[in-house]
This record gives C-alpha cells, sequence and structure tokens, in this order.
C-alpha cells in the first residue's frame, strides 16, 4: 500500500520544483551563459582568487567589472553608432531618390572590355531610379517594421548577454560550492560515473568555448583593428557581423572582402590592397589555424554540431543563443558518445 503521506510530499516537491522553473524560466538563457562562461574561465578566476589572497568575493566582483568592460561597454558604443548608420542609410535613401545616384567612378569606365557597359548600367539605374523607389515604397514600411522587429530582439539578446555576466559573479562567488552539490547530485542519479562525466563536461565546454567562441572573439577584434587602421565606416558594427560570421565556417571574408572592395572602389587601392592581405593572413588565418587546434583537443567535434548550434540556438534562445547553442549541442554529443562507448565496451565478455 501506498504511504499517503509520502505520496503527498512528493507531489508537493514536484509543484515546488515546477513553480521555481517556471519562475526562472525568463532567465534561463542568461543563466546557461553565465554557467558556461564561469566554467570556461575558472583557471582564470583561480588565479586572480590567489592574487588576492584567498577572497573569492573580491576575486569574482574584479573579473566581473572586466567582464562588463570589455563586453557591456562596446555593446552599449555599438548601440549608438548603429542608430547613427540607420540615420546615416535614411539620408542616402532620401538623396537618391531626390537627387539620383552619384556620378560614376571614373575607373568603372576604366575596365577593359566591361566599363562602357558598366557605366551605360550605371546611368540607366540612375535614370530609373526615382520610379523604383516609386514602386518599393509601399513595401518600405514593412521592411521598416521587419527590421525594427529583428533589432529589438538583438537589444532583448544584448540585455539578456549584459544580464549573464551578472550572474557570472555568483557562479564565480559559489563555485566549488555549486560543483560539489552538482557531483553529489549525479552520484545519486548515475553512481560512480558521476566524476568521470562531470569531467568530460568540463573538456567539452573549454574546447567548445575556447575554440569556438574564442576564436570568433580573436577575428571580430582583429577585423575591427583592420577596419579601423584602413579607416572603412562603421568598424565597431563590422567588428561584430566579422564576429557573428566567425562563428560558420568561411564567414569571415563575408565581412572584410566587400569592405575591401568599397575601400578599391572609392579609390583608396592602398588601403584596399593591405585590408586583403590583413583579412587573409590574419583574420582567415586564426579560422584555418587556431581554431581548429583548440577544439580537437581532447577530441574530435564534428562540424556539423556547431553549424546546427549556431543556427537552433539563434532560433531558440535568439541573440545569446550563438553562444549557448553550440555549447549545448556539444556537450549532448559528447555525453552521447561516451555512452555509447561504455555501453558497448561493457557487454563486451
Amino acid at each position: 500500500m501506498l504511504n499517503n503521506d509520502r505520496l503527498l510530499v512528493q507531489i508537493l516537491l514536484l509543484a515546488l520544483l515546477g513553480a521555481a522553473l517556471w519562475v526562472m524560466a525568463p532567465f534561463i538563457s542568461a543563466l546557461l551563459w553565465g554557467a558556461i562562461l564561469a566554467y570556461a574561465s575558472w583557471p582564470l578566476m583561480r588565479l586572480v582568487t590567489r592574487l588576492c589572497g584567498g577572497r573569492e568575493t573580491l576575486a569574482a566582483s574584479l573579473l566581473t567589472t572586466l567582464w562588463l568592460i570589455l563586453v557591456a561597454l562596446p555593446l552599449i558604443w555599438l548601440g549608438f553608432n548603429l542608430a547613427d548608420h540607420v540615420r546615416d542609410a535614411t539620408a542616402f535613401i532620401r538623396d537618391v531618390q531626390v537627387d539620383g545616384l552619384p556620378d560614376p567612378p571614373a575607373w568603372l569606365g576604366s575596365i577593359p572590355f566591361l566599363g562602357e557597359r558598366l557605366v551605360g548600367y550605371w546611368n540607366t539605374i540612375d535614370q530609373q531610379g526615382a520610379a523604383l523607389l516609386t514602386t518599393v515604397k509601399p513595401y518600405l514600411g514593412q521592411v521598416g517594421n521587419w527590421l525594427l522587429a529583428r533589432s529589438a530582439q538583438i537589444g532583448s539578446g544584448i540585455v539578456e548577454l549584459i544580464l549573464s555576466l551578472v550572474f557570472v559573479f555568483f557562479f564565480y562567488r559559489d563555485g566549488p560550492r555549486l560543483a560539489a552539490f552538482v557531483l553529489r547530485l549525479l552520484e545519486r542519479l548515475i553512481g560512480e560515473r558521476g566524476q568521470h562525466y562531470l569531467d568530460l563536461v568540463a573538456g567539452t565546454v573549454q574546447r567548445v568555448v575556447n575554440g569556438v567562441i574564442g576564436t570568433a572573439a580573436a577575428q571580430g577584434l582583429l577585423a575591427l583593428i583592420g577596419f579601423l587602421i584602413a579607416g572603412v565606416p562603421g568598424a565597431l558594427v563590422l567588428g561584430l557581423v566579422t564576429f557573428m560570421l566567425s562563428l560558420i565556417p568561411m564567414g569571415p571574408p563575408l565581412a572584410w572582402i566587400p569592405a575591401t572592395a568599397w575601400l578599391a572602389w572609392k579609390g583608396d587601392y592602398g588601403m584596399a590592397i593591405f585590408l586583403g592581405i590583413w583579412g587573409t593572413f590574419i583574420i582567415s588565418g586564426v579560422d584555418n589555424v587556431l581554431k581548429p587546434y583548440l577544439i580537437s583537443r581532447g577530441g574530435d567535434l564534428p562540424l556539423v554540431i556547431v553549424l546546427l548550434g549556431v543556427f537552433g540556438g539563434l532560433l531558440a534562445f535568439g541573440f545569446i543563443g550563438l553562444f549557448i547553442g553550440p555549447t549545448l549541442l556539444a556537450v549532448g554529443y559528447s555525453l552521447l558518445v561516451d555512452w555509447s562507448n561504455h555501453d558497448t565496451t561493457a557487454k563486451q565478455p
């Protein structure tokens, strides 16, 4: 016969757990990324704690402040830059509608075999520009609403990202106690292999954060430096675009090649050559050399897992899913492979 009192307690505990998860649901993505970031940077936390004489709260405060300076301030700057670029784009469309396109650049007509034809296309587009804008004008409002919605999603994702940096403080400060609690929970659920799975998750998180997200951040920073040196407008925005494109294979050239072409179109051939060389050997060099090395440490991670993690995370969690998605899929894949290998080994005589 069932113990009615014990059953009632279990039901109440499940209801309490469900209510707690319901309350935490809006912060799940921020909590996940905060935990991943704290776990991946834990060696740095140990170093800072030693430098602070073992004061964990002080070390956590210093590291959290550092993350806020490195991430929050550039994102705020990015917000102001995006607003400026939206105004510039609006002014450009208005000028084109009133005055038409500017005269074609002199070098366009000097291109062998194609120059005259390209200039003719340019003049045709200029003549038809007003009619084209009149045709698409009814759809501009819909495009504007779509862009506004996407901007709101990016803005909420940035807020979540900053909130996750606040959660990092608590993961830093209470890290050892949380790790001990997770280990006890795993040992209660799966027995003696709890420590093994905890170490496996740790290694996978380190590989993904360092290999995928870390190298993407490095490429974004190097691209920003190159854009600033070359004098490309909107360098910060292009640096962020390079960072996001770096999460997919062969993505960074989609940012620096158009910037190089724009410099050539403006007639700044020296900077165009510089940016082309910088993009080929510096920005893409990180993607071709450093990323495969970091990801391959400790095991092979299929490329499709990273791709599905990037796009699936973006759809599931929004902007912050760019970081959470690859990590979660990589951890799930590693656990599944380890479990299947262990199960096969255990069945062998």
